[in-house]
């Protein structure tokens, strides 16, 4: 019966230490939260200073808060959909750089990140205006091939050519690939410099 009962009072110790283990996490969770709905608040352009919601919460939340703001603001820096970059993306780098108190390491990351985006718009541009020149010279082909003149290469329209779309789809996907694994790369370095 001894054996029965020091094995209730162990597995009654292991369930409050696995108990309090789980409040301190949650407690952990609860910051990163708060810290992500501050920044979220930042980046819908509330007027708020990161730095100065940082400092208003108490000292052992702190370092919790900061990864969840961190969080949100690397989820923000997105490749651009066109040629212009994101308000939200760069508001992000702002973002980073001020929480990482202008960490010299972080603005050099950010930098970076922002000279991908740039690059990344007008390496699309170029891609396309490429690869519509490619459809268009193969229209130019098969209507030569068929014994038809092109007289006006203006009524030709690339988008028309039957497999434009899929072919046009796998070259973005591609060229989206090369981008976002260059952004990942300096984003993983960010989160890692923020303890995320």
């Amino acid at each position: 019966m001894a054996e029965i009962r020091s094995t209730m009072d162990m597995v009654m110790e292991r369930a409050a230490r696995m108990a309090a283990e789980a409040e301190e996490a949650s407690t952990d969770e609860t910051s990163a939260n708060e810290g992500m709905r501050l920044a979220a608040a930042y980046l819908n352009s509330d007027g708020t200073n990161l730095l100065e919601q940082l400092k208003s919460k108490a000292p052992e939340e702190q370092m919790a808060v900061r990864g969840g703001m961190a969080q949100t603001l690397l989820r923000n820096i997105v490749l651009p959909r066109d040629e212009q970059i994101s308000e939200q993306s760069l508001r992000s780098l702002t973002g980073l750089q001020e929480l990482s108190g202008n960490s010299s390491d972080i603005a050099t990351l950010c930098s970076e990140l922002k000279q991908i985006l740039e690059q990344y718009g007008q390496h699309r541009e170029q891609v396309k205006q490429q690869f519509d020149e490619s459809i268009l010279n193969q229209l130019k082909m098969q209507l030569q091939q068929q014994g038809l003149a092109v007289d006006d290469e203006m009524a030709l329209n690339p988008t028309m050519h039957p497999q434009y779309q899929e072919e046009w789809a796998r070259s973005s996907a591609e060229l989206n690939n090369q981008y976002n694994d260059a952004l990942d790369q300096r984003k993983e370095l960010i989160g890692q410099r923020f303890g995320i």
